[in-house]
Formats: structure tokens, sequence, C-alpha cells
């Protein structure tokens, strides 16, 4: 878990049930996130049953699905269906379609009709710009950035995430989301900027602890892990005895 000073809401990432059951008992992990690319990998093969299962499991806290028509009059339908699955559910809506056509507008009129959108795969600040424009101020919502792909990138995403904050200033009910993190250093990164959440997937969360260990504590827990492995593998080399005659 976060250290207690930390402000940043933590969400859970990914389409693994069992995983998705085990960060529920954390009450720490504030909410929960998945995606058609996460649900393929994870062999789910029907959308709507997957997404009624992890209701079942996580009552209490916002859960993120996604739709995945790529016109935008499809688009409006699915938002619609799946925002009658749950009163915790979120609906992520992407930033543009395949055709790159905006979504903004379909994302103003869901907001104003008071549903929860989480607007996914932003990249730039004319993006969060464009949806902040558009949004209900009465409606939550979230605006998911994809802060580790931009590093990706090659590109530094701090001043991004602090461009969008000041650009959400005037929208207190919207939140920004860090996204794709790719290390435990980006949570520490989103917390500092002033991001409102952050979604990992399980091999981030389960490395939370980590934040603030004793760097030589460490090392010794590397060698040790290293000397352990090795011993457990039965490597051997051989070697010339040693002379221990004086």
């Amino acid at each position: 878990m976060l250290p207690s000073e930390y402000q940043i809401k933590v969400f859970a990432d990914g389409a693994d049930l069992d995983v998705i059951r085990e960060m529920a008992t954390k009450d720490w992990v504030k909410g929960f996130t998945t995606n058609p690319t996460l649900m393929r990998a994870a062999g789910i093969d029907d959308y709507r049953e997957f997404a009624l299962r992890v209701l079942e499991i996580v009552t209490d806290r916002p859960v993120s699905f996604e739709v995945f028509a790529d016109d935008l009059p499809t688009m409006e339908l699915q938002a619609r269906e799946i925002a009658t699955w749950g009163p915790n559910v979120n609906i992520k809506i992407p930033i543009t379609n395949t055709k790159k056509q905006s979504t903004a507008e379909l994302v103003g009129c869901l907001s104003h009709d008071g549903i929860i959108v989480n607007v996914t795969a932003m990249f730039t600040t004319g993006q969060v710009k464009e949806i902040v424009d558009v949004l209900d101020p009465k409606t939550p919502a979230i605006l998911s950035v994809f802060a580790g792909r931009v590093a990706d990138a090659g590109t530094d995403p701090m001043p991004l995430m602090k461009e969008s904050l000041r650009i959400m200033k005037d929208t207190p009910k919207a939140e920004l989301l860090w996204a794709s993190p790719r290390e435990v250093l980006n949570v520490v990164q989103a917390n500092e900027v002033g991001c409102h959440i952050i979604t990992a997937t399980d091999g981030i969360l389960n490395k939370l602890s980590s934040i603030g260990k004793d760097h030589e504590q460490f090392s010794l827990e590397t060698v040790e892990m290293f000397f352990n492995d090795a011993q457990s593998a039965g490597y051997s080399i051989s070697v010339p005895a040693l002379d221990t005659a004086e």
C-alpha cells in the first residue's frame, strides 16, 4: 500500500478475475479499470458476462468498462447500455475513433446526461482542453492521460500532466488519471505532480511497499536473492581448491 502521506488514489488495472478478487480485499485500492486489450489477453470471450462478474466482486468502488465500437452512434448505444450494468460503472470512451474523429461531442452528451465518463487514450493537452470544454460541471469525470506511453516516446510526461491539471482547474469534479505506468517511480511522480488517480497492474501494485525503502537494505536483499536462487538451482563451477597452507 501507499505511504500514508500520499494523496493520490490507486486503481487496479487488469482483467484477471482472481487478481481483481484479491485487489478488492485491499481498502487502499480505490477503483478498477480494464480495457479490451487486457480482456483479450486474459482470454475473455464474453464482454458482458465478464463485466457482470467483476461487478459481483466490486460493489463499493468505481469500475471502468470501455466501449469498443468504432462509429460514434454505436459507441453511444454501447455506453448507455454499459451504464445500466451497475451504479458504480464508469464508461471509458476513447478520445477519438480509428478514423481520428473526435468523441468530444459524445462525451459531452453523456456527461450532461449524468453518466460518468472515463475519457481514455489521451496524449496531449489539446485533447484535455477539448474534453474539459464539453463536460457537465455537475457530473464527475475521469481524464486518462497515458503518461507511460508518452514516456515510451522519449518525452518527459511531467510537464504534460502539470499542464493538464491547470487546464482542469475549473472542473473540480473532473479527475486526472495517470495511465500506463511502467514502474513504481511513476506512482511517486503522479502523486508529486498532483494527479488524482493512477491505475496500475498488479505487478506494480505489489511493489508499492518498496517506496521509501532503505537502499542499502535493498542492496543486501538483492544480493541474498541472487545467492539463494543460485543455491536453489544447484549451480556449480569447478575451481581449483583454495590453498590454506601458511
